[in-house]
């Protein structure tokens, strides 16, 4: 026996339980004798009609894990990070007086040159302590104008 939808007026077979072309479901004129598990029918009306879903790659929408489309494993950097400057007075002070133990590259970043320099002030007894010194005082006189990130010394 064919029925026609009351939603969009196609007709259809009563045996699907459902409308095809809208999802509608039937209203069936059998009785409970004839259909003992109406009740635990699934209500289709609170199914997700999936192409009404929109799609978030056409929109330019983000994803959600992924909010800058970095690939996994790659390093995040933030590239808004403004650096402060270092003091010119405080790098050249530490320069002149703990230069020997290589403080004031500590100080402004140049981490290998500053191990460099306490290696070289133990095998040498501390004669290569002028070193740091003559770096200390380079640094008061602007010679020496930029820490290790390219950062220009501050006053």
């Amino acid at each position: 026996m064919d029925y026609t939808c009351k939603n969009c007026g196609n007709t259809y077979a009563d045996e699907l339980g459902v409308c095809p072309s809208c999802g509608t479901p039937v209203e069936s004129k059998a009785t409970d004798a004839q259909q003992p598990f109406a009740d635990q029918q699934p209500d289709f009306q609170q199914q997700p009609n999936f192409q009404q879903q929109p799609n978030f790659q056409q929109q330019g929408y983000q994803n959600a894990y992924n909010p800058n489309g970095y690939q996994a494993g790659a390093p995040v950097y933030n590239q808004n990070m403004v650096m402060q400057p270092r003091s010119r007075i405080a790098a050249g002070l530490l320069g002149v007086f703990l230069g020997a133990w290589g403080v004031h590259n500590f100080y402004l970043g140049f981490t290998s040159k500053a191990v460099t320099q306490i290696l070289v002030t133990v095998v040498t007894c501390g004669i290569g302590g002028l070193w740091g010194f003559i770096e200390g005082i380079m640094i008061l006189a602007g010679s020496i104008n930029a820490d290790a990130n390219g950062v220009p010394l501050g006053q």
